[in-house]
């Protein structure tokens, strides 16, 4: 049933606990804010308040990573292309949407964009700010901005790190806000599920795989390593990799992780990296899926360890035409071929970007510490960093940006499309709901999540680079890639070239190619150094010992390592260890596997047979007993037992000595059935009978001492009907386990050396589900048996019951826990339950039958009412003697001859009541004289059965 929920309530839950999460980050962002000792004096870095905030009708969000990342101060020096021209980017962008009438008319974006330094934790306490307006909106929140406003974010465009981007889109899907991303291309992303809200401009790296997996096959490389950063964007881009190259049968001669998240490598980390790519000296050629930032660290240690001219390079666009990587190891970088995804300049940015200065451009915040960074000195008036307070020189605010100088970020037109991407589904939305309206409408206001999303993944528009743009339908970037070439196009100088294009699954050489080129030789305008052009081979082939098996990298046939195999394992070939199935084990030889035999609890067995002969004795036994009460069926012993319930006892511990034949024999439908439904129906008519005793009894004494009335439902008839009804509950419970688990037998593997074949049922507790009620009886009767403890004497049938039920609470305590602690050996188990069942129906047999078969054998006098009446006499008081001497004669005599004919359960029913006599005083229907009510000689006095019933055979004893 589904858990329903009021939907204001539903609010407020979500309202708490999004709160106490916003409380976490903010905290962690305090606790990480640090106090930095400088030259000119302390401050604090980094500045967690700086933001770019444009006003609008409309607000997005943005993240940027107008920093890199730093390990030790959190915010790195300013990244001035994928930062602070990706910033501008989206600005320029917003600026020529604002400035179109024809797109939003009468509607204005403004943005609120903040600085994630590159770092997921970092950039999830900055988004914060774009969920508090959604919050104040479900009902107030202490988070609040610094003017008093809480705007509410439609959208937001970032971050640009795969890693940032799964954090930022885990909280926003809580508040429905669409993100689109520009430069994160984590495999992750893409899956629709985990994140319904957000979408990219930039193809992901399962297209980027796939490209490089096509330059290697162009190469001819069948032995390559690998190098990836640790982070979502390079791990996930190596297990795409990992497969495709698997599939070409492309073998991987080493893999190394440079640290990225975890915290920054040092130098002897990146030499152990570069030292172990040397040792596979085959495989020159490597490819790298990382940041320029950490693949930058990686050249230098080639350069350290002397092997600037080994490695041919195929990169990822992470750092394939990015400067960072490459300034100062432009030696190292030579020859290497990277993907880039396809992009164009966006127009018209450059000359916007170039006129830019400190002067002009103040709703950028971070662009004072990037005219510092670019031109070496300290702007007047500007705050302290860890990275301004070494310039000596003061900037005059009269630099200029060089064209000549000016490296433009390549990617730009993701970030443009992005911005663009909200543009026009917001436009969209206004076209469809506004009816032709300049301005928001009030049908568009508030603007849902959900609608902004369905949308967004529609758009189809072209972009500010003059390219067409559309969302895939889960929301990626069409696989769209710029084949690039890092050489010298003169002697010491170095550029990237294009080289060909990856455009719908195919690798061209140029643009106006029209096939797939794989011939190396036919690309002529790739090269791999001044003095080498063409790229090295990167081949291997290394024969196995005699005796070792030839374990497949990644199943290629070209390359392999040589190890033994597991001892579960098999070898069908020579290339490869199989493990084999469970319940076989590898053969002598290696070559097939052998099944286990299996094992399974067989007549043959020492335990079986120990448990079949107590369980054969059992049934003679039984058989012994039932033979005695039918021969001597009409004697007083007999009958005072409860004939009836008695050949019921008889007949469930028969089937509880029969079980264990059902639970020996070899697993099987009908057998397993014959389990499930037969442990429990004999121990339920085994206590069923023994419960109807016992309450019977209980009865009776009860009303012995309350009232003269007989007690209801006492009869043989009744008493059978009432054994039946307990007897038919465990049939039901029986025939419902059947249907809802048919019995299957089932191979089982305790370990990797077991195999048994055993009833499904018997692995785990489900057996307990028979026991069950059966315990439950045996619980209530040892309850009667206890409570029924005091009753006379000669009535001591009560006491045989009570031992027979706390004895076999002692053998089932026991049994439970074996049950429980032997589920690993499955034969065990059975005949520990195999025991546990004849042994209890041992136990209820001795206790209830062998004192009567002693008399009714050894004893025969004994078998009599009047010895058995005469067995222990109580005086009564002479008032008392007197009032029987007033009762007439004939009417006892003829409850005698009533007697003659009554049933087994008169007999005991009269017996109890001559035996309380005793104890308590009674009231005579026949005479209404002052001896109706007597007080005995223990001065006990309370009311009793009548005399009419004691005129009912009293001289009639039931054991």
């Amino acid at each position: 049933m589904a858990l329903k929920m009021d939907f204001p309530l539903l609010l407020i839950f979500h309202f708490v606990i999004t709160t106490n999460t916003l409380k976490s980050l903010s905290s962690f962002g305090k606790e990480s804010q640090l106090t930095v000792v400088g030259v000119h004096g302390n401050y604090t870095w980094p500045v967690r308040d700086k933001a770019v905030h444009t006003q609008g009708d409309l607000i997005l969000g943005a993240l940027h990573m107008v920093h890199e990342r730093s390990e030790d101060k959190i915010c790195g020096p300013i990244m001035p292309q994928g930062g602070v021209q990706a910033l501008e980017t989206m600005l320029y962008t917003l600026d020529v949407i604002n400035a179109d009438q024809k797109l939003l008319p009468g509607i204005t974006l403004g943005v609120l964009a903040k600085d994630d330094c590159d770092r997921d934790i970092y950039g999830l306490e900055q988004a914060v700010d774009f969920i508090r307006g959604s919050i104040a909106n479900i009902g107030g929140s202490e988070y609040a901005c610094h003017d008093g406003s809480d705007p509410v974010i439609l959208g937001v465009i970032g971050a640009p790190s795969s890693v940032t981007s799964i954090q930022v889109a885990n909280l926003l899907k809580l508040f429905k806000i669409p993100q689109v991303s520009f430069f994160s291309t984590s495999t992750v992303l893409s899956s629709r599920d985990r994140y319904p809200f957000f979408l990219r401009t930039i193809p992901s790296d399962v297209h980027q795989a796939q490209v490089m997996l096509e330059l290697v096959r162009m190469f001819g490389w069948t032995y390559v390593s690998v190098v990836y950063e640790e982070s979502s964007y390079g791990m996930q881009g190596f297990n795409e990799l990992e497969k495709l190259l698997k599939a070409s049968e492309i073998c991987i001669a080493a893999t190394e992780k440079m640290i990225k998240d975890s915290g920054v490598a040092g130098q002897a980390t990146y030499d152990k990296t570069v030292e172990r790519l040397l040792a596979k000296s085959n495989a020159r050629g490597v490819i790298v899926f990382g940041s320029d930032q950490e693949v930058g660290m990686l050249m230098q240690a080639v350069r350290r360890n002397n092997a600037s001219r080994w490695f041919s390079w195929i990169g990822s666009d992470g750092w394939g035409g990015r400067s960072l990587a490459v300034d100062g190891n432009e030696i190292e970088v030579e020859g290497s071929v990277t993907v880039q995804p396809l992009a164009f300049e966006v127009k018209g940015f450059k000359d916007y970007f170039l006129r830019l200065t400190p002067q002009n451009n103040k709703r950028n915040p971070w662009f004072v510490e990037f005219w510092e960074q670019q031109f070496r000195c300290k702007y007047p008036g500007s705050s302290w960093t860890p990275y301004n307070d070494q310039f000596n020189v003061t900037c005059s605010g009269q630099e200029h940006l060089s064209p000549s100088e000016f490296e433009m970020e390549a990617q730009l037109q993701f970030v443009s499309d992005a911005t663009m991407s909200f543009a026009h589904a917001l436009n969209n939305i206004h076209t469809d709901l506004c009816a032709g309206q300049s301005g928001l409408c009030d049908a568009m206001m508030p603007i849902d999540g959900e609608l902004l999303k369905d949308y967004l993944v529609k758009v189809n528009f072209t972009g500010l680079s003059g390219q067409d743009f559309a969302f895939l339908p889960n929301g990626d970037a069409p696989a769209r890639y710029r084949i690039l070439n890092y050489r010298q196009v003169e002697r010491g100088r170095f550029e990237w070239k294009t080289i060909g294009y990856f455009l719908e699954k195919h690798l061209y050489l140029d643009s106006q190619s029209s096939k797939r080129i794989f011939n190396k030789e036919q690309i002529v305008d790739l090269k791999y150094r001044w003095e080498e052009p063409k790229h090295p081979d990167s081949v291997c082939s290394r024969p196995c010992h005699k005796g070792e098996a030839h374990h497949m990298i990644d199943g290629s046939a070209c390359c392999w390592t040589c190890s033994p195999c597991h001892i579960y394992q098999y070898l069908p070939t020579k290339y490869a260890c199989v493990d084999c199935p469970l319940g076989t084990i590898p053969s002598y030889d290696r070559q097939s596997c052998v099944e286990i035999v299996i094992v399974y609890l067989r007549y043959t067995d020492a335990i079986a047979i120990v448990a079949m002969t107590f369980a054969s004795l059992g049934i003679i036994a039984t058989g012994v007993v039932m033979t005695v009460f039918i021969v001597y069926n009409n004697t007083p012993v007999v009958k005072a037992s409860g004939r009836e319930l008695s050949f019921v006892l008889l007949f469930g511990i028969f089937l509880c000595y029969a079980m264990t034949f059902i639970l020996v024999s070899k697993p099987h439908e009908t057998t397993c059935g014959a389990q499930k439904y037969g442990i429990g129906l004999s121990f339920s008519i085994v206590y069923s009978a023994i419960l109807t005793k016992t309450n019977r009894i209980a009865r009776i004494f009860r009303a012995g001492k309350r009232t003269s009335k007989r007690p209801r439902f006492i009869s043989p008839r009744s008493q059978l009907f009432i054994c039946g009804a307990f007897v038919a509950f465990q049939n039901a419970v029986g025939v419902v386990w059947l249907l809802l688990r048919p019995p299957r037998a089932v191979a089982y593997h305790a370990n990797r050396d077991d195999h048994q074949l055993v009833c499904s049922d018997a692995v785990g507790a489900w057996y307990m589900v028979g026991f069950t009620y059966p315990i439950v009886l045996v619980v209530i009767c040892t309850f009667y048996a206890f409570i029924t403890r005091n009753i006379p004497e000669a009535f001591n049938e009560s006491k045989y019951i009570g031992f027979t039920m706390y004895t076999t609470c002692i053998i089932w305590l026991a049994f439970v826990s074996i049950y429980f602690s032997t589920e690993h050996n499955i034969q065990i188990r059975i005949a520990t339950m195999s025991f546990s069942i004849s042994l209890s129906a041992t136990v209820g047999l001795v206790c209830m039958f062998a004192t009567k078969l002693y008399i009714i054998i050894f004893h025969p006098e004994r078998n009599v009412r009047q010895s058995l009446l005469a067995a222990k006499p109580v005086m009564p008081s002479p008032k008392l003697t007197q009032c029987y001497s007033s009762i007439p004669s004939s009417y006892l005599s003829n409850g005698r001859q009533d007697t003659a004919h009554s049933t087994q359960s008169d007999y005991g029913d009269l017996e109890m009541v001559h035996r309380l006599r005793p104890s308590v005083s009674f009231s005579s229907s026949i005479s209404r004289s002052t001896c109706a009510t007597q007080t005995l000689t223990n001065g006990t006095s309370t009311s009793t059965q009548t005399l009419d019933l004691i005129s009912k055979g009293a001289d009639d004893v039931q054991l």
